[in-house]
């Protein structure tokens, strides 16, 4: 167990020590901790009866590892199942040399997540008449109150129209939507009638260097689809995108099948015709249906499919770094409590609440967040359509405002875009009680300014680390219970169990910096790789047998605070000295003229590898040479090192990111090294600024 103690000097900020796992350092600014980050907005009513406390987490952590039978049992009993359980809570295999790797969770349960979600909010909790979602489209025109009542009818309605396209219990459905409530209709839907979704982002296609419809054609091939949903178009802040041409362009791909598709009218196009004439929309009679069409005179109610336990609910895509796309598998009972469980916590969610999460639901943030979590606990939610900078930079205070948004969940990539445009947000932002992120590790500068300009002081940052593998947060801070430090992920939650393992799989103790594992399986963990548990296996069990693999580096520091450091293939070497990308860029973007960084290597005759930085300056910021020399002085030097001092510094007034906002460091270190055949591409947001970044390479790198 660790000890407590919190040192009340220096303005505010306590300095924590939590002897979770031996002795360590921590530097600089992360050393610093904020008192549950609220002195003045702490709620006196957190989950659960203890949570004030951080000994309480430590105590409920505790027996979620040590009687997980128990605690997951307590949290079970929250939810309706049509059959109890049969067998053990939870069984696995995490050892590729003792069989075949599983788990399953609550076997022989029987159970229906829209259900849960829906159904238990109206009838038995009687939320019927409370909002849902304030859906808030691309324009400020564009906007619409939708209660759990009309939730369920709409749910409903889809439901039993999938049902008449003949779409059963196991069948794929894919989904390729903007963020509009036919999104959230379409899934649940689904997940009623026991078929299989299939989500693809409309961020992931829409502006692509190789054919647009290449990564959804393999999708629907992957997952054998049965149907498709999409949408006529949409507008992204002023740009069209015809969402319409590039399914047809897919499905065209896949010739081997026939997959029929129903087509949401947007609201965008019912309202102006002008937009509507230059969409063009393709069409074929002979698979094509509008949804108005197929919902017409469909009943409103429609009994759920029971599922079990381990049954699929969807599956999601993701290409991690390098090749082809693989289907990554949830099933519902594990993933519907484990979502539940971590919004109720880590959001600190309360009945009066108005949560908005920004990102898109086409990933598993919006899966996990957006929809199944929020909805489980009853939650009112903003379901936004548009950008953070449309029609004007201050778009998303205006929302929160609008709406009164109390928790706000976005990505440090729209934290660092909007820090560009001043401390002076212009709205009122006092609803806010608790800001969360995801995506990528923050930097300490920038989680300050989150802080101090968007939560005026009051408000804890909670950094969430998790993947789409893990189907909800596993590494975060809960708020009223969890001293906090700029740029960690800070403590596991409840089961999580990881650990730090050198090259060689040796566990390491204390302050250490390695390879982050888990130990054991929660809930809500992925169940394999779609088709392909060769795959399964060999991505995230082989390397180290008998533990979950992330493919990221972890930093324990000495109160046992967890630190990501990036992807373990992001680690740059030097002089045979490991640096992670996520401490160089962090370092850069401390300086007051940088707002975002990017860091690859670079081949050296002496060193081996070289460090190459990306900077984006914030607006009317000159790059010059005083600029790169504080960089390289103040920056790396005094901050990590001297071996952190860059070679190279090259102004950049963009950086190549895929739509979700992760960058493609593939394509800066081939741009580092000055070779033009750059592969792929297309998953890029902007592809222009390849072109932008080559002409403006470092002469001395030519």
């Amino acid at each position: 167990m660790c000890s407590v103690t919190l040192n009340t000097s220096n303005g505010g900020h306590q300095v924590l020590r939590a002897r979770l796992s031996g002795s360590g350092y921590a530097r600089d600014a992360r050393s610093k901790s904020l008192n549950n980050g609220s002195p003045s907005g702490k709620r006196t009513d957190a989950h659960v009866v203890f949570l004030t406390y951080f000994d309480a987490y430590l105590a409920l952590y505790k027996k979620s590892t040590e009687e997980p039978e128990e605690f997951w049992a307590d949290v079970a009993q929250e939810f309706y199942w049509k059959k109890p359980p049969s067998g053990q809570m939870l069984q696995y295999n995490f050892d590729v040399n003792k069989g075949n790797i599983y788990i399953k969770f609550m076997e022989g349960a029987k159970t229906n997540i829209c259900y849960n979600v829906l159904d238990r909010n109206v009838h038995e909790r009687n939320l019927g008449e409370k909002v849902a979602y304030y859906w808030e489209g691309n324009s400020p025109d564009h906007h619409q109150t939708i209660t759990y009542n009309q939730l369920l009818r709409n749910v409903c309605r889809c439901a039993n129209a999938l049902k008449l396209l003949g779409v059963k219990k196991g069948d794929r459905v894919a989904i390729y939507l903007p963020m509009i409530p036919e999104l959230v209709y379409t899934m649940l839907a689904c997940a009623r009638i026991g078929a299989v979704h299939s989500i693809v982002s409309i961020f992931l296609l829409t502006s692509l260097c190789l054919p647009i419809s290449c990564v959804f054609a393999l999708s629907l091939s992957l997952c054998l689809c049965v149907y498709m949903c999409s949408t006529d178009g949409v507008y992204r802040g002023d740009k069209l995108i015809n969402l319409k041409k590039i399914a047809s362009e897919a499905v065209e791909r896949c010739k081997e099948r026939f997959v029929p598709c129903v087509v949401v009218k947007h609201h965008a196009f019912r309202t102006n015709t002008d937009a509507s004439s230059k969409l063009q929309t393709p069409w074929d009679e002979s698979c094509d249906i509008w949804w108005d069409d197929l919902m017409d005179g469909v009943s409103d109610e429609c009994e759920p499919e029971w599922m079990d336990s381990e049954d699929p609910l969807f599956i999601l895509y993701t290409s991690g770094s390098t090749g082809k796309p693989k289907g990554v598998l949830h099933t519902v009972t594990g993933y519907m409590l484990y979502t539940s469980l971590t919004f109720k916590y880590v959001f600190d969610y309360h009945h009066d609440d108005v949560y908005w999460c920004t990102a898109d639901i086409g990933w598993i943030t919006g899966h996990s967040y957006i929809t199944y979590g929020p909805l489980a606990n009853g939650a009112t939610s903003v379901l936004f359509e548009g950008v953070p900078v449309y029609p004007h930079v201050g778009r998303l205070w205006e929302i929160i405002e609008k709406y009164g948004v109390s928790k706000f969940y976005t990505a440090p990539t729209a934290i660092r875009l909007l820090m560009k445009y001043g401390r002076e947000p212009l709205y009122d932002l006092s609803s806010l009680r608790v800001l969360g992120t995801v995506g990528e590790p923050i930097n300490p500068e920038a989680w300050l300014w989150y802080y101090d300009v968007v939560g005026q002081q009051r408000c804890p940052v909670i950094d969430t680390f998790w993947q789409t593998e893990t189907g909800g947060h596993v590494l975060t801070p809960l708020p009223a219970a969890t001293p906090l430090k700029p740029g960690s992920a800070t403590c596991p939650f409840f089961g999580v169990q990881p650990a730090i393992l050198n090259e060689h799989g040796e566990e390491l103790e204390g302050e250490a910096e390695g390879y982050l594992v888990f130990r054991k399986p929660w809930p809500g963990i992925m169940r394999g790789v779609y088709g392909n548990q060769e795959r399964f296996e060999s991505t995230y069990f082989r390397k180290f047998p008998g533990f979950y693999v992330t493919g990221d580096g972890c930093r324990r520091d000495q109160d046992g605070y967890y630190w990501i450091t990036g992807r373990i293939d992001d680690m740059l070497n030097v002089s045979g000295h490991l640096l992670s990308t996520a401490e160089v860029e962090a370092a850069l973007t401390e300086h007051p003229s940088v707002a975002e960084a990017a860091v690859v290597s670079r081949p050296h005759a002496v060193k081996g590898e070289c460090l190459y930085c990306f900077v984006t300056l914030k607006d009317h910021k000159e790059f010059n040479r005083t600029l790169m020399e504080e960089l390289k002085r103040k920056g790396q030097r005094e901050k990590i090192g001297p071996i952190a001092t860059p070679d190279f510094i090259q102004n950049a007034p963009g950086l190549p990111k895929t739509r979700s906002g992760k960058i493609m460091r593939r394509v800066l270190r081939q741009i580092a090294h000055n070779e033009k055949d750059l592969g792929d591409l297309s998953t890029l947001a902007d592809p222009k600024v390849v072109d932008v970044l080559f002409s403006q390479r470092c002469e001395a790198a030519a």
